[in-house]
């Protein structure tokens, strides 16, 4: 950390908050204090309040909403143009943590280069409520749903990769990131509804959808209730429900999600856990700003809400029987792409065969990561995505078909 300082802030600091752009960001609070620190230098703040942003002496006994840390020639790429925040961010050279709707929604504002399709952060009112999103790009839409503990800012690789070419719309799930966390089911049907009142606050009629994880299976929800709303599906290590036994089923009827109003654990042994359990995030690394994100809800009692029942209803949905998921998934119209990781501990590649006899005109696509494809193989995966997107095929070469029909390739392994 650099310490604050006395005195006057770097140049280039001073012409960042001097282009301060308001229209593509946004303050949940109405205000928000960003602190933006050089290595070896020190640490300011920029103070934002509706369409003004200041740039002031960190003042060490107010918390942050959001902490942007780099070295000083960085500080400078950004000042000068030479670089993008958001390029230097991507490429390790610089830090966000706490909250990144404020923090990389900052960057985004003070851009070197504004245009149409710039990076953009919004709360977007609808019948449902505020849903968050994170902008960037111009033609067909693409709306984006992210996974379980997740937030719009998981999709930034994807965003990064295929905005020059689409309108990327990620949004954060009710109950998740920025947008209003009410009391629901918090079932795939719940929050596809939720997805289409965004389309329908926006103006757009049809759009490709792409789904991680949790976001998968609200995709795949988009895809069944409503396909007059859908384009293409594409569904990143989709979140499915299980067949067979369930032996946790029984206790998870009775625990009601609402007990997450109760916080039973301190909050630094919540932390610890979440560190502890995900690599990489006791560093200043993607991991480490993911858990930030994932904290950021969880320690709300909403949130905690939230979580617990979305979680819940992933586990208990019933797989099988006339009115089951499988049976159901078998009338999902829309062109669909399912992304599998070979080495997914959550999401088992074995899911594929049954995907494959529902839906035996899906493409697949497998690829030697874990269940975070964007980060971990993120060329092959945006290659994959925006072949389907142009309406090409997404493979290669063939593998051997999991179904009659079926098609299926196996990506070429190596860093992404």
């Amino acid at each position: 950390m650099g310490g604050t300082v006395t005195g006057a802030p770097p140049e280039s600091l001073t012409a960042l908050v001097e282009r301060f752009d308001p229209s593509v960001f946004d303050a949940p609070a109405g205000r928000a204090r960003i602190r933006l620190r050089v290595k070896g230098a020190g640490e300011w703040d920029a103070l934002v309040r509706g369409e003004r942003a200041r740039l002031r002496e960190a003042a060490p006994d107010k918390r942050a909403d959001a902490e942007i840390t780099a070295d000083a020639r960085a500080w400078r790429e950004i000042a000068d143009g030479l670089q993008g925040g958001m390029e230097i961010f991507r490429a390790g050279r610089l830090v966000v943590r706490r909250d990144l709707h404020v923090g990389v929604g900052f960057l985004a504002a003070t851009t070197a280069a504004p245009g149409k399709g710039r990076l953009r952060f919004a709360r977007v009112r609808t019948r449902a409520g505020r849903v968050a999103t994170m902008e960037a790009g111009t033609g067909r839409p693409v709306l984006m749903l992210h996974g379980l503990g997740g937030t719009k800012i998981s999709f930034l690789p994807t965003v990064a990769a295929l905005a020059p070419d689409f309108r990327m719309i990620a949004m954060d799930a009710p109950g998740f990131g920025d947008s209003d966390k009410p009391i629901g089911s918090y079932d795939a049907a719940f929050m596809a509804r939720w997805a289409v009142s965004l389309l329908d606050s926006l103006g757009i009629e049809r759009a490709d959808v792409l789904g991680h994880s949790m976001g998968g299976r609200i995709a795949l929800e988009l895809g069944m209730r409503h396909p007059d709303r859908v384009r293409g599906l594409m569904l990143m290590t989709p979140s499915l429900a299980w067949r067979g036994n369930k032996p946790w089923a029984p206790y998870l009827r009775l625990l009601r999600p609402e007990l997450g109003f109760l916080q039973p654990a301190p909050r630094p042994l919540v932390e610890g856990f979440v560190r502890r359990m995900i690599p990489g995030a006791a560093d200043q690394s993607w991991s480490g700003a993911g858990v930030d994100e994932f904290l950021r809800a969880y320690l709300s009692p909403r949130g905690r809400v939230a979580f617990y029942a979305a979680a819940r209803q992933i586990y208990l949905e019933d797989g099988d029987g006339p009115d089951g998921f499988w049976t159901r998934l078998e009338q999902c119209a829309p062109r669909s792409l399912f992304l599998w990781g070979r080495r997914d501990q959550l999401v088992p590649i074995g899911f594929a065969r049954h995907v494959a006899s529902a839906l035996p005109a899906a493409e697949h696509v497998e690829l030697d990561c874990g269940h975070i494809p964007q980060f971990e193989r993120p060329a092959q995966t945006h290659a994959a995505l925006a072949a389907f997107l142009r309406g090409a095929s997404a493979h290669s070469r063939r593998a051997r078909p999991a179904a009659a029909g079926n098609k299926r390739r196996r990506a070429q392994t190596g860093r992404g």
